[in-house]
This record gives C-alpha cells, sequence and structure tokens, in this order.
C-alpha cells in the first residue's frame, strides 16, 4: 500500500499567522503593569488591602488581558484566518478588548450582547472597529454567536469555554505572578486572600492554580453578584445550574455555569446583594478618588468583610482584590441615583456598614 501524503501548507496564509501573532505579542510587550493600589485601612490594625488596577490597559479593563490570551491561542490553533470575522458573546468589556485585537491584527470582529449593555461599552467597541449585535435574551448570545460564526465562516471565541485554558496558569506574566512579584517588597509578600470576581471564571482559575502550583498558603475567594448561578451552582456542586435572569453588575455572574469556572480550585464564594457593590464602589472613589465597574464594588464587599474577619481575630496581614474597569462606563447606571431608583436597589444601609467599619473596626451584624 502506497503512502498517503497531503501537505496543506499555505505560505500566504503562514505568513499572515506571523504577522499576525507577532502584533499581539508587540502589544504585550509595550504594555507596562498594572498598578497595585492602596486602599487606606487603620494602621492600628496591621492589614494591608490592594487593588490590582487593570483598568489602565490600552482597553481599560481587565479583559485586556483575556482577549490578548483568547487571540494567541485562537492564532496558534488555526481557529482565526484572514478575512473572516471573530465573534464573541460578551457583557461588553471582553467585546471591548477584543475588537481592539481584532482591529490590529485586521479581522472583522462582532460583538453578541445583552440589550441592556451600557451604551459606553457599546460606543467603545464600535470605536475600535467592531459590530455589535445586541439581543434581548441574555440567555441566547451562546447560540446567537455560533449560528453568525457558521452563517459568515468565522470563528466564535467562545470566552466562556476556554478562558480558563488559554492563559498560562504556571506564569508568564499572568496577573497572579503579576500580584506576587509587585507584594514582593510589602510588609506581607503572601496575601491571606485573593478575592476575584467571575464572569468567565477563568481569572479565578488563573490565580486559585498558579497559587496551588508554587504552593503559597493564599486562600481564593470568589464574590458572585445577583442573578447568577455560580454561587449555588459551587455551594450544590450542581454543574447544570441556572438563572433566568440577568447579572446587573455588568461583566459578572452568568446564568449558567460556564465552562471556564473551576468550581474545585477555590476555596471560598459569597452572594452579594448588587446595592452592596453598588454602595461599595462608592466607597472607593471616596477613599481613593476612583471611580470603577460594578464589578469591583462586589469584590471590594467582599474583601472588606474579609478584613474585618482578620480584625475580629486579632490577625495582621494582607488582602488583595481587582479594579475591573473604570466607572465612566457606568455613570449612567452605578452613579445614577435614577438608575438605583428604576431598579429598586436602596444603597444606604450598606454605605452605612463601610462607614461605622472603616470608622471602629466592627463589621454590623
Amino acid at each position: 500500500m502506497p503512502t498517503v501524503d497531503v501537505d496543506r501548507t499555505d505560505p500566504d496564509y503562514r505568513s499572515w499567522l506571523k504577522e499576525a501573532v507577532r502584533k499581539v505579542q508587540a502589544d504585550a510587550n509595550r504594555t507596562a503593569d498594572t498598578h497595585l493600589l492602596r486602599f487606606p485601612l487603620p494602621e492600628a490594625w496591621g492589614i494591608d488591602l490592594y487593588l490590582k488596577d487593570e483598568s489602565t490597559h490600552p482597553t481599560g479593563s481587565l479583559k485586556h488581558r483575556l482577549a490578548r490570551s483568547l487571540f494567541l491561542y485562537g492564532l496558534c490553533n488555526g481557529w482565526i484566518r484572514p478575512g473572516r470575522p471573530v465573534i464573541e458573546s460578551s457583557s461588553g468589556s471582553t467585546a471591548v478588548s477584543e475588537a481592539y485585537f481584532a482591529s490590529l491584527i485586521g479581522v472583522p470582529f462582532i460583538a453578541v450582547m445583552p440589550a441592556t449593555t451600557s451604551q459606553e461599552k457599546t460606543r467603545l467597541i464600535e470605536f475600535h472597529g467592531g459590530t455589535c449585535h445586541l439581543v434581548d435574551d441574555p440567555r441566547t448570545v451562546y447560540e446567537v454567536s455560533a449560528r453568525l460564526a457558521a452563517e459568515s465562516g468565522g470563528h466564535y471565541m467562545d470566552q466562556f469555554t476556554y478562558a480558563e485554558r488559554a492563559t498560562d496558569w504556571r506564569g508568564n506574566n499572568n496577573i497572579a505572578e503579576s500580584i506576587y512579584q509587585q507584594l514582593r517588597l510589602e510588609r506581607y509578600p503572601e496575601p491571606a486572600w485573593i478575592v476575584a470576581t467571575a464572569g468567565t471564571g477563568g481569572t479565578s482559575a488563573t490565580i486559585a492554580r498558579y497559587v496551588h502550583y508554587m504552593q503559597y498558603d493564599t486562600r481564593v475567594c470568589v464574590p458572585d453578584p445577583e442573578n447568577s448561578c455560580f454561587f449555588d451552582g459551587w455551594l450544590t456542586g450542581d454543574a447544570k445550574s441556572d438563572c433566568a435572569t440577568a447579572s446587573r453588575i455588568e461583566g459578572i455572574g452568568r446564568p449558567r455555569m460556564e465552562p471556564s469556572f473551576v468550581t474545585g480550585a477555590i476555596d471560598r464564594m459569597m452572594k452579594v446583594p448588587d446595592a452592596a457593590s453598588i454602595a461599595a464602589v462608592r466607597a472607593l472613589e471616596t477613599a481613593i478618588g476612583r471611580k470603577a465597574g460594578g464589578s469591583t464594588g462586589t469584590g471590594l464587599w467582599s474583601s472588606l468583610r474579609i478584613v474585618a474577619e482578620m480584625v475580629a481575630e486579632g490577625r495582621t496581614g494582607s488582602v488583595v482584590t481587582l479594579l475591573c474597569d473604570p466607572g465612566d462606563r457606568y455613570l449612567d447606571k452605578y452613579y445614577s441615583d435614577a438608575w438605583l431608583a428604576s431598579q429598586g436597589l436602596d444603597i444606604t444601609p450598606y454605605a452605612r456598614t463601610i462607614e461605622e467599619f472603616l470608622a471602629t473596626g466592627t463589621w454590623p451584624a
């Protein structure tokens, strides 16, 4: 029987691929690391609280890291091809970052998003050359994205499946490695807790895996907003847990258990009221003069609760959470009293809790 030999080498495609990968890697090379900001706490507590400021990336959010990894993953797997669109299901920030990278390598980009996505995010996607395809039911973003990819001959990026595997969690300047390097000269270089909210689950998986790989004693907490199934699915072990209503905290919380949400790697979860998230993000502006998105507030509320536990138990140490994206994307939502009223959200008791804790060191019952 003769040898069957089929060579599909395409010199033009390989040349395009090399240039596309070079452009994405060059973006990483010229992008500085993000800052680790301190949230002011009373010195007597002996506790340091930090926020990893991911809003300083070129596309303004934590999702810039993810989008870069997803594009490199798709390119090196041969899934992204010249002239063919990349399609993504997103609540906004990932789509902004993916639109940037699609423009960088010269391919079309389509973002499939809930119709409730903030207008500023849609503006940013279009600014970077992307197209927004809005759906009324956020649960349909997956099937609509897959259909558009099939119809166009493009690639459905599917961040909710590939986020946890596209990033090298062992190192290579991932967010976890960066946090530990930046803490190296601090008084508590190994944090007691890292608090990371979940949209895809990719960031919490990267951090938790890195912690285990490096044999640190740090524990990982993932706060979940209202109208998300992650907490219930983690608590019960039900991989089919779902939620019928979309999360009001953009960028985190999902209606289904996503493949990238690695439940076994994390130590703790909290179910955080949306009003508490918004109260916390407004308290952040008071404390450090920076507006941030609602997901940052979810993480900060949980971090402050953990700090309160440490104070009550007389423990010292450090806690790290994330400043995920800038608040100017949400001026018509989380910073609007009219929007809060329309949603039936009263942040007053949660704001009072934060104020009382920072003044007395006691978390109100």
